[in-house]
């Protein structure tokens, strides 16, 4: 558990990190882009909020555990009571195991349902400079309470056939939350992922994007590398795996990028 101490001076910017296609690097993202602030000297909060648990997975947190992100959903646990931290860095996570995929029913007929979310991070704002909810690849209950908790919308796109196909559900989910929820929320930025030089269609891709999503877009592009899908099942980040790959390389520029745009 995390020795948790105010940071008055930090931001408390919350961003969910969403897409509800699989497979576009979110996790891989969400873990290794918290890694990257944390290098930069920011201290971070990890949301697991998919109950593969994949991110909790990637900072060698075992899924094996009797409590997780569940009980403050169910339970009102409070999140502070959940918090593992990654040694040897500013990192905080908020595990997931399977029986948060149980949360969505049982939220169903919860009072507050949509902002349960929303009032556990609440008391961990002005502890951490970002707090990051990796979220499902879909569009339900779970999800519904990351928009309402966020500031803004993180959302992965990789550089392959079909991006952008789907992501129209995601803006449309995002317009209701925004108009009945959190009128704060905002798309804070996109970023592509998976690029592989060699293929005419991911550069496509890009450019379709940035036509699309327009400056929201960040400069970085996550390049596709064998390392940055090697190092999850090793329980590292792409910082302890391949320091000086593309693929750290590029974690660590898209992070300056969330900074300065925060």
């Amino acid at each position: 558990m995390s020795d948790i101490t105010e940071n008055p001076s930090a931001m408390g910017r919350t961003l969910a990190i969403v897409n509800q296609k699989g497979g576009v690097g979110k996790s891989t993202t969400a873990v290794n882009l918290t890694a990257a602030l944390s290098l930069l000297g920011k201290k971070v909060l990890l949301i697991d909020l998919d109950p593969q648990g994949n991110a909790t997975s990637g900072f060698a947190l075992t899924k094996q555990r009797t409590r997780c992100v569940y009980n403050a959903l169910t339970e009102e646990t409070p999140l502070s009571d959940l918090i593992e931290h990654i040694p040897d860095s500013t990192v905080d996570v908020v595990p997931a195991t399977i029986r948060l995929a149980g949360a969505e029913v049982e939220l169903v007929t919860a009072l507050s349902r949509e902002t349960r979310l929303k009032s556990l991070i609440a008391p961990l704002k002005n502890r951490y400079d970002f707090i990051f909810i990796d979220c499902a690849p879909s569009l339900g209950l779970l999800t519904v309470n990351a928009l309402t908790a966020a500031d803004g919308l993180l959302i992965p796109v990789q550089c392959e056939y079909y991006a952008l196909e789907g992501l129209s559900k995601l803006l449309e989910s995002e317009r209701l939350v925004k108009t009945h929820l959190n009128p704060e929320l905002e798309v804070f930025g996109v970023a592509m992922t998976m690029y592989s030089s060699r293929t005419k269609l991911a550069q496509q891709v890009v450019d379709e994007t940035r036509k699309f999503f327009g400056d929201t877009v960040f400069e970085t592009i996550i390049p596709r590398t064998v390392r940055l899908s090697e190092a999850p099942g090793f329980g590292q980040t792409i910082f302890q795996y391949d320091p000086n790959g593309k693929g750290a390389q590029s974690y660590l520029a898209l992070a300056k990028e969330v900074i300065d745009r925060d």
